[in-house]
């Protein structure tokens, strides 16, 4: 079944449904999701929904828009989330410099990136980047952490090109691949997919955002994650079936900590 490595259903846009929408799951060929802490406040969230369903964990972190809130106790409460047998990672953690230019808030940043990656190392967790117009920073702080022995980790939604994306695989690390490899103007992705080995890719859809085409511009959820299952295996000339085994595969081992 397919496993959703990256998802918000704590967000707002699921208030009317989340309960329906979650319930269905199963039976439209989802097995697992992960839901992604973002803010701060997604952190005491997080766990009451973990624990309503079977097939839903958690990851427990701060995005870097939130990087100029966050204190002592901020990182306090992701290493107290996190210890929650339902979390399965840290995350979504990293750099956007996209809406953030200045260079003290970048600085502060890389502060909680590393912060927070050293809460992965010490709990024995793989670690969710999110990372936006900061490629360089990015791979230079991920490879300085997979230097010192980190579990693993998942580059979220990734954006960046091939070059980016063999360091990251040749660091054992997992390429989150979603609805942009659906969008037309998304060729470098689809460069990027037919690069990498099937063995590198897990599915996410980041909902609400990013649906797939033909519901782009939509609100995302995981039901949609079959688009993406097709695009896969159209770029990597492989059956669909193939596409969803190996890439859940990769989020068991990865994520649940399973030998296969």
């Amino acid at each position: 079944m397919i496993f959703d490595t990256h998802a918000h259903y704590d967000d707002k846009a699921f208030e009317e449904d989340r309960v329906e929408l979650l319930t269905s799951l199963p039976d439209n060929g989802i097995g697992n999701v992960v839901n992604v802490c973002a803010s701060i406040n997604s952190l005491k969230r997080i766990l009451p929904l973990t624990e309503a369903f079977p097939y839903v964990w958690g990851a427990a972190g701060v995005h870097p828009d939130y990087a100029e809130e966050m204190t002592a106790e901020t990182l306090e409460e992701v290493r107290q989330v996190s210890r929650h047998e339902k979390i399965v990672a840290i995350g979504e953690i990293g750099l956007d410099y996209y809406w953030h230019k200045e260079p003290e808030n970048h600085k502060r940043q890389q502060e909680m990136f590393r912060a927070q990656m050293d809460i992965a190392r010490e709990e024995e967790l793989p670690f969710m980047i999110h990372s936006r117009d900061a490629a360089e920073d990015t791979l230079t702080i991920v490879r300085e952490y997979m230097n010192k022995g980190m579990y693993g980790g998942i580059l979220h939604c990734y954006s960046y090109g091939v070059e980016h994306a063999r360091e990251y695989v040749k660091m054992g690390l997992y390429l989150g691949i979603g609805g942009v490899v659906t969008f037309t103007n998304g060729r470098k992705l689809k460069e990027v997919v037919g690069e990498v080995p099937l063995e590198r890719i897990v599915l996410e859809t980041d909902c609400p955002y990013l649906a797939p085409v033909p519901y782009r511009g939509k609100r995302n959820c995981s039901l949609y994650l079959p688009y993406v299952v097709t695009a896969i295996s159209e770029i990597k000339n492989v059956p669909e079936e193939e596409v969803i085994r190996v890439t859940e595969e990769n989020a068991r081992k990865l994520l649940l900590q399973e030998q296969m």
